[in-house]
């Protein structure tokens, strides 16, 4: 079954990413639609897939993690405006298998890569 899912690691504090919100978007050329706004849970993952069966359509997404906001509540100084405050990731899925989107972040870097 495809299906997409997304896990958030702080490496900067060396623990998952816990209560960072995120949105889900499917683009359509230049017009994007929200489907999804969710929070990571406290391992830094959703509670279930972000798209799952005939949700995963085949085309473009943009994930949005509020990073700014995180790093916010952990007490960590941040420059105004926040060099990094929302992380854009755009992937390109197919409507077969599991697409696995980590994301290791820190207040000025982050790293992502297609998981298992």
């Amino acid at each position: 079954m495809a299906k997409l899912t997304t896990h958030v690691l702080d490496t900067s504090h060396g623990c998952p990413g816990a209560g960072i919100a995120l949105a889900l978007y499917r683009l359509d050329g230049e017009r994007r639609s929200l489907l999804r706004e969710v929070t990571t849970n406290a391992d830094g993952r959703c509670d279930e897939p972000l798209l799952q069966g005939e949700s995963l359509v085949a085309g473009v997404y943009e994930l949005h993690f509020q990073l700014g906001d995180y790093y916010r509540r952990r007490g960590v100084a941040l420059a105004e405006p926040a060099f990094l405050d929302v992380v854009v990731l755009r992937v390109g899925l197919g409507d077969q298998g599991h697409y696995h989107v980590p994301l290791l972040v820190s207040p000025y870097g982050y790293s992502t890569y297609r998981g298992s």
